[in-house]
């Protein structure tokens, strides 16, 4: 990812934490994680997050999802001694399509990203709108992608360790790498 890139990125999720009333201090604007999972698609798979905290026993996040970005399907698999992430996402503006395991959903809402059709296999549906909330229990394979206003999400959770993250599509690079401009 080219570093105009995440500028841009960054400041979009800004933007649209602010007009949520979500305020940020400067600093927290300036490390926003802009996570590109290497698939050079970024308004069509990708997420914007900021964290607050994230220790041995507890983390507290706000994902940014712009209008139908998708966070690709993944588990949070066992760590150690840790039966993985369990996570919760309360929805704070927009909407969110959550997928998980279970029954699917006749006709899913979202929009599967062209040519990684292979790479979605959990269709079990979760809307979730202002104020709504959905708690996902460690190893569950899930996704989630935003309506077209996009969405803010609070992401509660034990310790996150997202480099531990098993993520469906094996081309996904959870680390970005970014590159300067030419």
């Amino acid at each position: 990812m080219k570093r105009s890139e995440l500028g841009k990125a960054q400041e979009r999720a800004a933007a649209m934490l602010k007009s949520s009333g979500i305020a940020l201090t400067k600093e927290e604007q300036e490390h926003i994680e802009v996570a590109g999972f290497g698939l050079g698609e970024l308004d069509i798979q990708g997420l914007e997050l900021i964290t607050y905290v994230n220790n041995d026993r507890y983390c507290a996040k706000e994902l940014v999802l712009f209008p139908r970005q998708t966070c690709p399907e993944h588990i949070h698999p066992p760590v150690g001694d840790d039966p993985g992430k369990m996570e919760t996402f309360r929805c704070r503006s927009g909407k969110v399509f959550l997928y998980v395991e279970g029954a699917a959903a006749a006709n899913i809402q979202s929009t599967i990203p062209p040519g990684s059709e292979p790479y979605y296999t959990v269709f079990h549906e979760i809307e979730l709108l202002p104020g709504e909330q959905y708690t996902i229990d460690p190893g569950t394979k899930h996704w989630f992608q935003a309506g077209d206003l996009g969405a803010i999400v609070s992401e509660f959770s034990s310790t996150s360790r997202d480099e531990y993250d098993i993520f469906t599509d094996p081309r996904i690079e959870r680390i970005p790498i970014v590159t300067e401009d030419e």
